[in-house]
């Protein structure tokens, strides 16, 4: 009888909204007025992804792997980190079962870019595309959220060792 190996996974990101940057959310180029700041790209949806992974695999969290104090990693695309930690990820033994992720924005509405981000998660990880759900809220206007002075997002997932059927 095979062993049944799974794990559970979350994560959670938040950044700053300014002026004078690109809002990348999911690898999704958004045209707004304000990005999000950060050490990379600080695309808060692939960082809770790739928080989510590592956690899944126990191995730390986005921060010990990218530390934002180092010149490496300034300014680089969020989805290059994601496409590392499902190289970890695998090198675990273990493969994504699925997933669910939410951001958390006033503004702009992300509805209209769900399903490209879940598309471009999927293809970073190379797994089908109906693995991956994206959700977006706002927060009623309450908090920074709220006040349109940043965004945050939230994934949470399932992972199964690669030799598995789930």
């Amino acid at each position: 009888m095979e062993k049944l190996e799974i794990k559970i996974g979350s994560g959670y990101d938040v950044h700053r909204l300014v002026s004078g940057r690109k809002l990348i959310v999911g690898g999704v180029d958004i045209d707004f007025d304000r990005g999000l700041l950060g050490h990379s790209d600080a695309d808060v949806l692939i960082h809770a992804v790739c928080d989510a992974i590592l956690g899944a695999t126990g191995l730390g969290d986005i921060g010990e792997h990218f530390s934002d104090t180092d010149p490496e990693y300034k300014g680089i695309s969020s989805m290059t980190l994601l496409v590392k930690c499902g190289a970890l990820m695998k090198e675990q033994g273990f493969q994504i079962s699925n997933m669910d992720c939410i951001v958390f924005a006033q503004i702009p509405k992300m509805s209209p870019y769900k399903k490209k981000m879940e598309e471009n998660i999927a293809g970073a990880l190379n797994i089908d595309s109906s693995l991956v759900n994206v959700k977006a809220t706002t927060t009623e206007k309450l908090g920074f959220i709220g006040k349109e002075q940043g965004m945050a997002a939230q994934c949470i997932l399932l992972i199964k060792a690669i030799s598995q059927k789930l």
